[in-house]
């Protein structure tokens, strides 16, 4: 019913055939209707305040959320610094398993000639893709891996009276330390190897958006994670299949068999949210492919959202 509703509101900004109004009014009058109606603000906002007003209204309710996440972030900094062993070693382990894993790619394609038709360097740009989307996401959304606790201990309870978005909370609730150290040395290699492929201004723009969109299919993975952590309690099983499926894009998609290749692009969209970024910056996309790309990263999480509100109807409180 909120859907019907939401579209009888969109429906009515369409203007009659004999409007007289500039384009400009009717662009902006439409904007400002639609952030309300979407809930980007708060809903007592009221329609007919000017478009900069709803604008800084949205500015501040972003910076409040950033300094919210950044308090929470430095916390969990402290926490993981004051033990410095177990940080050297978890960093160690990281930074190994990365070097090993760019050797025996690069001699796996420099002994076999070439991996699907990509030379060696493509191949380790693949590679260097799947690292980039899958470091970013663990950065920012580290605490889903501990939600279990949360929602088993009932502290969860606490978090839903907090007056900040519980999703917020338990999505983003302190970043990685670990993953800030190596994310710098991460996107510098990537950009190095990027540039071997010498790709046009364009390809770089279009790597980048599509980027943006696999991190979007990647959030609404740990958002769907999140929700199933509700309902069946279960969220370090489904995580930990998530991180194994995602890792079959170290290589293209291209390089499995159908139906399998199929599967991993559509049905779990891997392929869309790795492989086809890489792609583009070789220019090997097609404009569908950029379509499906940019689609998928905005649908896939408007479903994980709404499953996320799904899963909080049928939360029960550790008092119930």
């Amino acid at each position: 019913m909120k859907l019907v509703s939401r579209l009888s509101n969109i429906r009515s900004w369409v203007p009659e055939v004999g409007s007289q109004k500039k384009m400009g009014e009717i662009i902006v009058s439409g904007y400002r209707k639609l952030l309300v109606t979407f809930a980007v603000l708060p809903g007592k906002l009221k329609t007919d305040k000017p478009i900069t007003e709803i604008l800084i209204n949205s500015y501040k309710r972003v910076g409040y959320y950033i300094g919210i996440w950044y308090m929470m972030s430095k916390n969990s900094f402290l926490m993981v610094l004051a033990q410095k062993k177990v940080l050297f070693i978890f960093l160690l382990g990281k930074v190994l398993r990365f070097i090993f894993f760019m050797i025996f790619l690069f001699f796996l394609v420099k002994g076999a000639g070439r991996l699907s038709n990509y030379t060696v360097n493509q191949a380790i740009f693949f590679f260097l893709t799947f690292m980039v989307i899958d470091t970013t996401s663990q950065f920012f959304f580290r605490e889903v891996y501990r939600f279990r606790p949360l929602v088993v201990s009932g502290d969860f309870d606490l978090v839903l009276t907090k007056p900040i978005g519980a999703l917020f909370r338990v999505l983003m609730g302190g970043a990685d330390v670990i993953d800030l150290i190596t994310i710098p040395p991460l996107y510098a290699i990537t950009i190095y190897f990027g540039s071997l492929l010498a790709p046009n201004t364009f390809q770089i723009y279009l790597y980048i958006a599509m980027l943006m969109s696999g991190l979007l299919i990647a959030t609404a993975f740990h958002i769907i994670v999140l929700s199933l952590g509700i309902i069946t309690l279960e969220v370090d099983h489904t995580i930990m299949i998530y991180r194994d499926v995602t890792s079959m894009a170290r290589f293209p998609v291209d390089i499995y068999k159908q139906p399998l290749r199929g599967v991993l692009t559509y049905l779990l969209p891997i392929g869309i949210m790795i492989t086809l970024p890489a792609k583009a910056i070789m220019g090997l996309v097609t404009p569908f492919g950029i379509f499906v790309s940019i689609s998928f990263g905005v649908l896939t999480l408007y479903v994980a959202v709404k499953f996320w509100h799904v899963a909080l109807q049928k939360y029960t409180s550790a008092s119930s």
